[in-house]
């Protein structure tokens, strides 16, 4: 070959003797074929063969089947984020017509999604209370083809009966969509409860960096995943090898930091709710908390994401209590090696829930800094909050 050819052709090396503990970065667009008659049946090999980069290379299989194994589900599919992950679930079960239940406390964008695309488009949705538990099987009517949960709730950290949720739609035929980030399938198998989509955004606790967006979905049902891959297809949803890796690394330490995470913030909710009035400390954890032995009955841990209600008389000064953290930072999302505070509201936009949640919330996230070091950021919050 001449030398503009060598500089294109790369020679083939021998991987014989080599074995590495890291998953190889396999990145294409252009998947190449042994012979023309291979390419001319490529759509023969399935959602599981390899037939164009988009549709998956070695390294994001990789990470699906490491997903697969934590959920204890028999497919899983990766999307750009978790918001994505939601809305191809969403489009791949409604059609024009259908009907989809969301929790009150469902992560907002999923409300906006269904208010912004689906119902200009024909697909209703109505809100529904999330401590509703088998009395939802008086909301689901013909038109309910999709029951979505979302267990704890955003920000205001209600856990759902996921398994009387679950009985209730199958009974009239409806299928069951569950966001499971906050537990991770480390401590909540939303497809061992009988749920047909478990998703999680593995922005968050999977990756554990905050410096990537991802989505994930896992099935217990081989045609369902048909469905989901029908869909991605069709709207040109892929990820990037490049970010798979760094979610199968981030994989390897979550459950070491999720139990450091969960330690500290139950220990720091406690401290909260002794020097607190009852029920400003949302987390599932504490004995007071509604739905507590639902969180007993059905996970096996918490995270490190609570929350705390900003009394009235705190509100002028929350600004400036949160910009003198030294170890927090302040932003959106959670589940990295960085603790977070972020200023919440849920005001104006539910329809069920307590009279309190019209305060301002203050959604913690714990990292993985020294605890001291953190609860001295929080000691002044907490003592400016039980001042009256």
């Amino acid at each position: 070959m001449r030398d503009q050819t060598l500089c294109v052709r790369h020679p083939d090396v021998s991987h014989e003797g080599f074995a590495s503990l890291g998953t190889p970065t396999y990145r294409a667009s252009t998947i190449v074929f042994p012979d023309a008659q291979s390419y001319a049946d490529r759509k023969h090999r399935g959602p599981d063969g390899y037939s164009y980069g988009l549709h998956g290379t070695p390294t994001s299989r990789t990470l699906e089947a490491a997903l697969t194994g934590l959920e204890g589900g028999v497919r899983t599919v990766l999307l750009p984020s978790g918001q994505a992950a939601i809305a191809v679930i969403f489009l791949t079960v409604l059609q024009p017509g259908d009907t989809v239940l969301i929790p009150d406390t469902a992560y907002p964008p999923v409300r906006g999604f269904c208010e912004n695309f689906l119902a200009p488009r024909g697909v209703d949705f109505r809100i529904y209370d999330p401590l509703i538990g088998d009395g939802i099987a008086e909301l689901i009517d013909d038109t309910v083809k999709l029951v979505w949960t979302e267990s704890p709730g955003s920000t205001t950290m209600e856990i759902q009966d996921i398994p009387a949720i679950v009985k209730a739609a199958h009974a009239r035929g409806a299928l069951v969509g569950c966001d499971n980030t906050w537990a991770t399938p480390v401590y909540f198998k939303p497809l061992k409860h009988g749920v047909d989509f478990s998703m999680e955004a593995l922005t968050k606790y999977v990756n554990g960096h905050s410096d990537l967006l991802m989505g994930s979905v896992s099935v217990a049902d081989l045609p369902l995943h048909r469905r989901l891959k029908d869909t991605m297809r069709m709207m040109g949803f892929g990820v990037s090898p490049d970010d798979c890796s760094l979610v199968l690394r981030g994989l390897e330490t979550m459950a070491i930091r999720l139990r450091h995470a969960s330690a500290i913030a139950l220990d720091f909710a406690q401290r909260m709710e002794a020097r607190l009035p009852a029920g400003r400390v949302l987390h599932p954890g504490l004995p007071t908390a509604e739905g507590h032995d639902l969180w007993c009955r059905d996970f096996t841990g918490s995270s490190g994401v609570f929350s705390v209600i900003v009394p009235p008389h705190a509100e002028a000064a929350l600004s400036d209590l949160l910009t003198a953290a030294k170890v927090f930072s302040i932003g959106a999302s959670w589940g990295g090696t960085h603790s977070l505070l972020a200023p919440m509201s849920v005001a104006g936009s539910r329809q069920f829930g307590r009279p309190e949640y019209e305060q301002t919330i203050l959604r913690i996230s714990i990292g993985l800094e020294d605890p001291e070091d953190l609860w001295g950021d929080l000691e002044p919050i907490i003592a400016a909050f039980a001042e009256k």
